[in-house]
């Protein structure tokens, strides 16, 4: 859990605040359009409401059998209601309060403790990462493309298509988002610029931030410089951060080769891997690098623990942005034809 400051506290439990008012808000209105479609609700819930607090008097005088009564009256109320809301096309529970994270209920806290939507909170100041949730909004599963992989562009070595390997490769995505929460796994996507690795560590990304978990996402520049800022700089923020890259669900490290490489970078790219092997918590990493020049890279040792604790997932493909920017040119060609 990152350290924060007081106003990094208060800007959290500031949003907190916002949102349980719109989900009042909103809640509110949804109630006002419903009772002027069946009056009968609004009364069903002033009964309820009144009857309640009958219920809670007789419990309190031991008077059983009025208590047995006031049940029943309560349920046959209920199921009223039920029907109603059904008949009007709506959910059971339509009218009941609004939750952004129903587990906490938007008060940042679960039994006295810091719910994960409060961590991720926590984390997206720290990291300043609220950009990464509008690059999720467009980097889902929900818009991964098969199309940019061939059926006839073979691995010789795998003997697979490139669509075939893409396809495996999203099942094991699948199959790392499923057994999330029971068996930490981490995955090494590799192959050259363009064939969708950052798109897929988006992909599984945004899947396990929608299950109520802590991801922490960085290309390798930024995690080698913020370790670089804790340890050198004694930078506030970058030590706040240094336990949460240890100790987040879910890191995911982007573009891993790219940094400037030295014996700074190879150490705490050891150190970040095998803690977090030992913690038992998952990491995603993509590199343009094959696997021999990985190794050389970053030393035996390191390759070593990637090969025994990491599915690797190799793509490769004609580079995507270049399919994007023929197929725009050619649709851009064929409006200037026919104008």
């Amino acid at each position: 859990m990152p350290l924060l400051t007081n106003a990094q506290y208060d800007e959290i439990m500031r949003a907190y605040s916002e949102r349980q008012l719109k989900n009042r808000h909103a809640a509110e209105d949804r109630r006002r359009a419903v009772y002027a479609q069946f009056p009968e609700i609004e009364e069903i819930d002033r009964s309820v409401a009144t009857l309640s607090v009958e219920k809670a008097k007789l419990m309190l005088g031991g008077d059983e059998g009025a208590l047995t009564s006031l049940r029943r009256e309560l349920a046959a109320l209920r199921d009223r209601r039920r029907m109603l809301l059904s008949r009007g096309g709506y959910a059971a529970d339509y009218l009941s309060p609004l939750y952004t994270c129903p587990d906490c209920k938007d008060t940042g806290y679960i039994d006295g403790r810091k719910c994960h939507c409060f961590r991720q909170a926590a984390i997206d100041i720290i990291y300043a990462q609220s950009n990464i949730q509008s690059i999720l909004e467009k980097e889902n599963f929900n818009a991964f493309s098969y199309d940019y992989y061939s059926d006839t562009d073979i691995n010789p070595t795998t003997k697979l298509s490139s669509l075939a390997t893409a396809k495996n490769a999203v099942a094991e995505c699948r199959n790392f988002i499923d057994s999330f929460d029971q068996k930490p796994k981490n995955l090494l996507f590799y192959g050259d610029t363009g064939v969708g690795k950052t798109f897929l560590s988006n992909c599984v990304a945004k899947e396990i931030l929608d299950r109520g978990r802590s991801v922490i996402y960085f290309t390798a520049f930024q995690l080698f410089d913020i370790l670089g800022k804790g340890m050198f700089e004694k930078d506030a923020d970058a030590l706040a951060a240094h336990d949460s890259i240890f100790d987040c669900d879910l890191l995911v490290i982007d573009d891993l080769g790219t940094e400037l490489s030295n014996s700074f970078t190879v150490s705490q790219l050891f150190l970040c891997v095998n803690e977090r092997i030992l913690r038992g918590r998952s990491t995603i990493i993509s590199t343009n690098l094959g696997l021999s020049q990985f190794a050389d890279r970053y030393s035996e040792r390191i390759f070593s623990r990637i090969m025994d604790n990491y599915v690797l997932i190799k793509l490769f493909t004609t580079d995507i942005r270049l399919q994007k920017r023929k197929r725009k040119q050619g649709h851009n060609q064929k409006e200037e034809n026919h104008a």
